[in-house]
């Protein structure tokens, strides 16, 4: 029995070390290309307040795809201040100067550009919340690219019932 289960182990380890090396052989043609910027993917995984998940991918390489881009996809965070009734977009971009940096804000997505010399971004960023566009304020420094939005209160319709 312990023959079986030590053999059946063995061949479970081989066939996921497998999948493994065999990722190495997708960027085998990537190796001697100096010029090509480095390889990166990943998602990052919110909840809203309505309590559903939101995951968003970002990088210059996505799965089942060896399309490499120029531009690279900037890392965007949304913070929501309930408190200060504002939406924060912080977006990391460095080696771009402040004027390199365009923003266009079109039916809640927010469109980042910026291109400096060999380093070009790019992202789309949908906006959950309703924002005022005119309220939009923006500062870049360091890399950092903050925008800030003031959430739209929408007023309650109705009338109110008072009990008897």
């Amino acid at each position: 029995m312990t023959m079986f289960f030590d053999s059946e182990i063995d061949r479970i380890f081989k066939k996921m070390s497998g999948s493994f090396f065999d990722t190495d052989n997708i960027f085998e043609e990537f190796k001697g290309d100096s010029n090509s910027s480095p390889l990166f993917y990943g998602c990052t995984m919110t909840v809203g307040p309505d309590g559903k998940p939101s995951v968003q991918e970002y990088g210059n390489v996505k799965p089942n795809r060896l399309s490499v881009s120029d531009t690279k996809e900037a890392i965007v965070d949304t913070i929501v201040d309930e408190k200060e009734k504002v939406v924060k977009l912080i977006a990391e971009m460095p080696g771009v100067e402040k004027t390199d940096v365009k923003i266009l804000v079109d039916k809640n997505i927010v469109d980042i550009s910026a291109e400096h010399s060999e380093k070009k971004y790019h992202t789309k960023v949908p906006l959950k919340h309703k924002v005022d566009e005119n309220s939009a304020k923006a500062t870049y420094k360091n890399g950092i690219l903050q925008l800030v939005f003031k959430l739209v209160v929408e007023k309650q319709t109705g009338k109110k019932v008072e009990v008897e």
